[in-house]
């Protein structure tokens, strides 16, 4: 079986076959292409050919969908930095700064009906499934982006609720990037249940991966400035962690968390931290979600041999850097 970054490849290959910088008007597409042309992991596309063709599909039936989904990512992002004022996204200024947000926020709507027209070339056989799917998954994210910024203003925020969240946020969409995959194979509903398990497990441990790089990474390994969580009181499993432990520490870590956005709150809140050794709790709590993706790849009937990619991928995101 392929790696996961044979596939990104073939996705890179695909995305430049779309030419988005030639569609018109320029004022709509150029920031378009200019957020794709950025790369990125293209792990989401990537699952969804993988699963696909342990299922026996080929990647060309499969890619379409593919496009969609990365397409889908993208857009969010898009709409992400314009909520969360983002400057600097994979190491270069976002769309929002480069372009203006009423640009961003257009530009982001257009590659969202991108990625609509791209499950239109779908087999009629399994496009409704897959349609359903990707209705589903995109009302999940708007819900997880929706309780993430709610969260911001409460302070009784629990570890549960953060896990739902980032289950809707970020779990959904890998979740529906496999179960896709699988959808495209004519799988039953069982098997696209367990498909989706592996991919909202992995997602919730990928991000709570991500609340430690926002915190403890390198910014230019990373791709964005560290603290950023910190600075928009975002609330991650560090930080709702720290606060619910009790003792003097959980209530130096309120007292931070008070202090104006800077570099100044980010090392104080991050000393809190590290005297809290919040490090070992994060990194378990992530392997445990690994653990229960692995669990649910396996219930799906597929052969060792076939589940080697799913477990790359799961042994890629443990410890990552950006």
């Amino acid at each position: 079986m392929k790696r996961i970054s044979d596939y990104a490849v073939m996705v890179e290959e695909a995305l430049r076959g779309l030419e988005l910088a030639q569609m018109k008007p320029e004022s709509l597409y150029a920031p378009v292409a200019y957020a794709m042309e950025a790369g990125g992991k293209r792990l989401r596309p990537a699952l969804t050919l993988m699963t696909a063709e342990a299922f026996g599909v080929d990647n060309s039936v499969a890619m379409p969908a593919a496009l969609a989904l990365e397409l889908f990512h993208n857009f969010t992002l898009l709409h992400d930095d314009v909520m969360d004022n983002s400057d600097v996204r994979r190491n270069r200024p976002t769309v929002v700064k480069r372009f203006g947000a009423d640009a961003a926020i257009l530009s982001g709507d257009a590659m969202l009906g991108l990625a609509e027209a791209q499950l239109l070339a779908l087999d009629d056989k399994c496009y409704r499934r897959v349609a359903e799917v990707f209705v589903r998954m995109a009302r999940d994210v708007y819900a997880g982006q929706a309780l993430d910024m709610e969260f911001e203003s409460r302070n009784d925020v629990t570890v549960e609720e953060y896990v739902e969240m980032i289950r809707l946020k970020t779990g959904a969409l890998l979740g529906a990037c496999v179960e896709i995959g699988g959808l495209l194979a004519g799988v039953d509903a069982k098997v696209a249940s367990k498909l989706r398990e592996y991919g909202e497990n992995l997602g919730i441990s990928f991000q709570i991966e991500d609340d430690w790089l926002d915190t403890f990474g390198d910014a230019t390994t990373f791709g964005k400035p560290i603290g950023g969580d910190i600075n928009n009181n975002k609330k991650t499993f560090l930080l709702i962690s720290g606060l619910t432990a009790g003792g003097e520490e959980s209530k130096a870590l309120e007292v931070a968390m008070q202090l104006p956005a800077g570099d100044t709150k980010v090392r104080a809140v991050t000393r809190i931290y590290e005297k809290m050794q919040l490090d070992e709790k994060v990194h378990k709590e992530a392997l445990r979600y690994s653990a229960k993706a692995m669990k649910a790849a396996k219930a799906t009937g597929l052969s060792d041999a076939k589940l080697e990619g799913f477990k790359y991928v799961v042994d890629r995101l443990s410890g990552r850097k950006k």
